[in-house]
């Protein structure tokens, strides 16, 4: 039985092949509609398409009658749809993109991201660094209740104490650092900065200062002191920050708008966290209540040495003035490194800087972190050439007293003048003689 349809004959079947219900194999049979004396084809990229990678020659070009399609896969969006076969030579989709290329990189956007990304990072930081700093301040100190205070001036007045605490020393630190054991606290130096639109200026107030200290409650037996003469340093021993600030201002007339103290201890640390001040010293020193012995030269001082270099006095012709100008010095040197980039910039020095300096800083109430790294700035800044060194125009630096022993008594005409021009934040010209 014929699987032909009817009307075909043997000869179309000989012309297609038999296929396998022969069992001999096919001959060689022509091919009436290849075109066998056609020249070699001319090649044109398709549009669209691309040359389908290294190696695959382009789509040949179509010519009317030749028999031959584009190589297209019809049905799926057409020559120039979105999805065209990958067996017509070129233009398929591979996994690097089309023709098999590799897409370039965006390295716009991807710094974009990665600078979005820092900028966030270090936001979060930020803002966690200074909320645990702020949290560690020790606003112990409470200006409110100083009494007949001076009107508040121009610029900004820190009063920086240098105490004679020995809070949180052992026995042994006692005895390294040479402080002994004494009851209660000291002021070992006082110093105002002042900050304003004509500068920065520090000035130091010797500890021995002959001054009125004003009536006053004491802090803890609420008994009342009328006002007396004596030295500075005795209104911090007998009515803490409150009295002296207080003291500080009747005798200036400068109002104090923050406090900043530390102690013995806390000065080490501090020191010891930073690595150490360089120090460059023109002559050697030594004295042996301090514990000070340096020879000349430059050199790092570290934390007990630094303390001993600062409280030292005796080796000075005049003794506590010349201490106010190694301390002066001293705190520059400190702020300049404590504010450097390899400070500033590198966490593993000043996280721990930072909290060592808070752990023992005593400040007003009203104080806050900007407050805070501001003086530290100026201080820095007065190092820099930006502002001034002066220590109170003194007439008599060994004043005999009565009960005090050796004070020192200020001039009173050269000081009065240099008071009223930080009062009204003018140019400094009173001079130090």
């Amino acid at each position: 039985m014929s699987d032909w349809p009817e009307g075909r004959t043997d000869e179309r079947q000989d012309r297609y092949g038999r296929g396998s219900a022969s069992a001999e194999p096919e001959g060689v049979r022509a091919m009436p509609h290849v075109r066998r004396d056609a020249p070699p084809r001319q090649y044109r990229p398709v549009p669209g398409q691309n040359s389908g990678g290294a190696g695959t020659p382009p789509t040949p070009a179509a010519r009317p009658g030749d028999g031959y399609n584009t190589g297209q896969v019809y049905g799926h969006g057409g020559p120039a749809g979105p999805d065209r076969g990958t067996g017509g030579g070129g233009g398929g989709q591979g996994p690097g993109g089309r023709g098999g290329r590799t897409s370039p990189p965006n390295w716009r956007k991807r710094i974009t991201v990665g600078l979005i990304a820092f900028v966030v990072l270090l936001l979060a930081v930020s803002v966690s660094t200074y909320f645990w700093a702020d949290s560690k301040m020790r606003r112990e100190v409470d200006l409110s209740k100083v009494k007949d205070r001076p009107s508040g001036g121009k610029g900004t007045n820190y009063l920086i104490v240098g105490s004679d605490s020995r809070e949180g020393l052992s026995e042994q630190d006692k005895k390294d650092l040479h402080t002994g054991s004494a009851d209660g606290k000291r002021t070992d130096s006082m110093m105002i900065l002042h900050t304003g639109d004509n500068g920065t200026t520090m000035l130091s107030l010797p500890r021995d200062s002959y001054v009125t200290i004003p009536a006053f409650t004491g802090p803890q037996s609420g008994k009342q002191f009328p006002a007396s003469t004596h030295k500075l340093n005795e209104a911090y021993s007998d009515g803490g920050a409150e009295l002296l600030a207080q003291t500080i201002e009747y005798n200036t007339g400068l109002h104090i708008d923050h406090y900043a103290e530390i102690g013995f201890g806390g000065f080490r640390n501090l020191v010891d966290a930073l690595g150490g001040v360089d120090m460059c010293l023109d002559k050697p020193v030594k004295d042996r209540d301090s514990g000070a012995d340096f020879k000349a030269g430059c050199q790092t001082l570290n934390g007990t040495q630094s303390l001993a270099f600062v409280r030292q006095r005796h080796q000075e012709a005049d003794q506590d003035l010349g201490r106010m100008r190694n301390q002066q010095k001293f705190l520059n040197t400190l702020a300049k490194q404590a504010a450097s980039p390899s400070t500033v910039l590198n966490p593993f020095r000043l996280y721990p800087v930072i909290g060592s300096g808070l752990d023992t800083l005593v400040v007003d109430k009203d104080m806050g972190l900007t407050d805070l790294m501001s003086m530290f700035w100026s201080m820095k800044g007065v190092t820099g050439g930006d502002g001034k060194q002066l220590t109170v125009p003194i007439s008599n630096p060994n004043l005999p007293t009565r009960s005090d022993g050796v004070a020192v008594k200020w001039d009173t005409a050269k000081a009065k003048q240099l008071f009223d021009q930080l009062r009204n934040d003018e140019k400094v010209t009173a001079a130090d003689k």
